[in-house]
């Protein structure tokens, strides 16, 4: 007699996002499915699955939504999604008076230490108000207490004069932007990475904003996240979750070279680990971002509006040169790790390209370059030949359109190929999707993918999907468990109130009505 599933399924529309892609069409539906421990163990008809019931079996009527298998964001930052939510977040802010707003209201409910904000992008604004947060504007927060407000792309800091005075002689000088001399607050790269170690949280606060930020990816249908882990207990906490039975998605952690020697040191490898819980790359840093003007590119940057021409020198900066780049990836390889590499600009993604051909065998090893958003035609096609992942974050088309970042930065010729994902599937480079934290949200990342400025862009719905879940499941060596609903792999699914299918022009608008993880219940809404 077959042993009853635990969970059934049923009423639903499930695409199993398994075989080849479908292309611009939609799949052809399941309507249910079993799961016993944890493992999908049959996908059929309705009638065929009640066939699994039992007396204790759990049962989800689906009402009609639509089914997939849960999102896998390969490149994300957990603790920093609980700051936006424990914090003043300032994603969304129409503007430096809005920020000044929403770090006064932190200052009031905070009686000391730093005020902290997070996820301004000026790019965004209106009229002249598109500069950076400046010492001057923060000062009127707090005179007496350390005010910081990170970029959206954390690779640049705006602080008030407290905050500057404290940091005192620590900043690099070259990364502290100055106007007639004096500072302005604003700093970037190396001096931005010396503010976010002042304000590193101790144990208790990181598991409070690591514990915001899984339930927030919970609620945005992400059942795994492969977290780039830099100066954190994060690793800890993960752990300790997991041990206390607490930990509602898996977790792959990313260490940056910061911590290569103690990682290759304590034995751990690439996919060691639990079910929940497991070790993933080396990751390194080339560039910094287009947002802060410090993506290496080959070109410089367009002027901005107190220069009347580009400047020759204007052109970006190494975060790590590329004799630190061939020496990293080459430890890192050489210890049998996955190495993934930040690489923006273009000049930038042509070292990490190069440091990653020249390993034995990039394409077994899964070596990745993050981001990738200014590749060229002959990068595209190297990329291919050694089977490196494009591990690239489709909501960063958010900033594609006309003005928008891309335009202000990079110029019009520039913009249209930024974030090339038609291209990069059809060179046949394997494609994963992540979101940085711009905001964690898969379904707003596929719906830019799906509704990208630059139309030669765009995928399709179910390409895009297929990034976000069996292209992320290969990033991090999950394709055997992970990625897509079919008999083996485990039960981790997302149940949408809406078809992005039929609702294609407004993706970002469906709600996630159910999460599940091993098939258990990790958010209901």
């Amino acid at each position: 007699m077959t042993e009853a599933a635990d969970l059934v399924v049923t009423n639903a529309q499930i695409y199993t996002l398994a075989g080849e892609d479908d292309g611009d069409g939609e799949p052809e539906p399941e309507e249910a499915l079993a799961v016993r421990n944890g493992e999908i163990v049959r996908v059929g008809d309705d009638y065929e699955i009640e066939f699994l019931e039992g007396v204790e079996t759990e049962r989800i009527d689906c009402e009609g939504r639509v089914v997939l298998p849960g999102f896998i964001d390969a490149h994300t930052h957990v603790e920093n999604t609980g700051r936006y939510l424990v914090h003043a977040d300032l994603s969304g802010a129409d503007g430096s008076e809005d920020c000044i707003g929403r770090l006064a209201e932190r200052e009031a409910e905070t009686g000391s230490g730093w005020v902290q904000g997070f996820g301004y992008d000026e790019s965004e604004w209106k009229g002249d108000d598109r500069s950076y947060l400046t010492s001057e504007q923060l000062d009127r927060v707090s005179e007496d207490r350390p005010v910081v407000a990170l970029r959206v792309d954390m690779h640049a800091a705006s602080l008030n004069s407290v905050a500057l005075e404290a940091l005192g002689g620590e900043l690099p000088e070259s990364d502290v932007r100055r106007e007639d001399g004096e500072p302005t607050g604003v700093v970037v790269e190396d001096a931005a990475e010396i503010v976010r170690s002042r304000i590193s949280p101790d144990y208790e606060e990181t598991r409070e904003l690591v514990t915001a930020g899984l339930e927030h990816a919970a609620e945005k249908g992400v059942t795994a996240v492969h977290d780039m882990v830099r100066h954190s207990r994060s690793p800890q906490v993960y752990r300790d979750l997991e041990a206390e039975g607490e930990l509602p998605t898996r977790v792959r952690i990313n260490y940056w070279t910061d911590h290569a020697d103690a990682v290759i040191e304590a034995g751990l490898t690439t996919n060691a680990g639990s079910e929940r819980v497991r070790t993933g790359a080396i990751k390194t840093y080339t560039d910094g971002s287009i947002g802060a003007r410090t993506a290496k590119l080959f070109e410089p940057y367009e002027p901005d509006e107190s220069e009347a021409k580009p400047d020759p020198g204007d052109d970006g900066e190494w975060v790590i040169t590329p004799d630190e780049l061939e020496e990293i990836v080459a430890q890192a390889d050489g210890a049998g790790f996955q190495v993934i590499a930040h690489a923006i600009g273009d000049e930038a993604i042509e070292e990490a390209l190069s440091a990653l051909e020249a390993t034995g065998d990039p394409a077994s090893r899964r070596h990745r370059i993050e981001h990738l958003e200014l590749a060229t035609d002959d990068q595209l096609e190297r990329l291919a030949e050694a089977g490196i992942v494009a591990s690239m974050q489709p909501n960063f088309h958010q900033w594609a359109g006309e003005g928008g970042l891309y335009d202000q930065r990079l110029g019009r010729e520039r913009r249209d190929r930024t974030n090339r994902l038609r291209e990069v599937l059809e060179h046949g480079i394997p494609l994963a999707f992540g979101s940085d934290c711009m905001p964690l949200d898969p379904l707003l990342g596929i719906h830019h993918a799906v509704n990208a400025p630059t139309e030669a862009q765009r995928l399709s719905v179910t390409e895009a999907l297929r990034a976000y879940t069996i292209g992320a499941a290969y990033a991090g060596f999950d394709e055997d468990r992970l990625g897509t609903l079919e008999v083996g792999k485990r039960a981790d699914i997302v149940v949408l109130e809406e078809s992005p299918w039929e609702h294609s022009g407004r993706i970002d608008e469906i709600d996630v009505a159910t999460t599940l993880v091993d098939g258990e219940v990790v958010f209901e809404r």
